[in-house]
């Protein structure tokens, strides 16, 4: 009997097929043992293709990891900068930037990302490819859009600021340094609960604002 597809694969060709059932297995085996403790025969088994067919893909076990940090750290920032509209009047602006904060800090502060980052930083030494790419799909890419979305609000009059690359910088690091910093270091069971999280969002929001708010925000 054939397998049944699931909804997301109606439409994916065989091969695309194959590249997701290896990146979902990758993922789950990296995360698991670490770069060094990861087997290709083990990835292979849990996704049913050959070795042959990951290096086909891959290229090899530090591309197909390299892929796996893009890919997941990409799949957060996705989630993090979906289209939420932009204020149109400043009384909005507290309001949008906490709902940001807020979906930002929930969607990094996962026990799986987290995981990721304590794995790349662990490698960086021998595979600094890796912690730039963590940087620039994750802490970079989450900056500059903030940055993109600021100027506007500033040409709009509802931000005051000069600088949206910098206002963007000390938002992201005001809602994200201490949350991040505490799951690093002190594991998953430091990460806080949603209510904490948005509570904190709350008051970078409100930490930003003083600098760089207006009258009527």
């Amino acid at each position: 009997m054939s397998r049944v597809k699931p909804p997301e694969e109606e439409g994916l060709s065989r091969s695309a097929r194959k590249r997701r059932a290896i990146l979902g297995a990758a993922e789950e085996v990296f995360l698991k043992g670490g770069y060094l403790g990861t087997n290709m025969d083990e990835i292979a088994a849990i996704s049913g293709v050959s070795k042959q067919t990951i290096y086909k893909h891959f290229g090899s076990k530090e591309g197909l990891f390299v892929e796996i940090v893009t890919s997941m750290t990409s799949g957060a920032g996705d989630a993090v900068h979906s289209e939420a509209p932009e204020p149109e009047r400043a009384e909005e602006v507290a309001a949008y930037l906490r709902n940001y904060a807020c979906r930002q800090l929930t969607v990094v502060l996962t026990p799986r990302l987290m995981q990721l980052r304590r794995m790349v930083i662990g490698e960086v030494a021998r595979f600094p490819e890796l912690a730039r790419v963590l940087y620039e799909c994750g802490p970079q890419r989450a900056i500059s859009a903030l940055a993109e979305s600021f100027a506007r609000l500033a040409d709009r009059g509802l931000l005051s600021l000069e600088d949206p690359l910098r206002a963007a910088s000390h938002f992201n690091w005001l809602v994200m340094s201490e949350p991040v910093n505490r799951a690093m270091l002190l594991g998953d069971e430091a990460i806080p609960s949603v209510e904490e999280l948005c509570a904190h969002a709350d008051e970078g929001v409100r930490v930003f604002l003083a600098a760089y708010g207006v009258e009527g925000g």
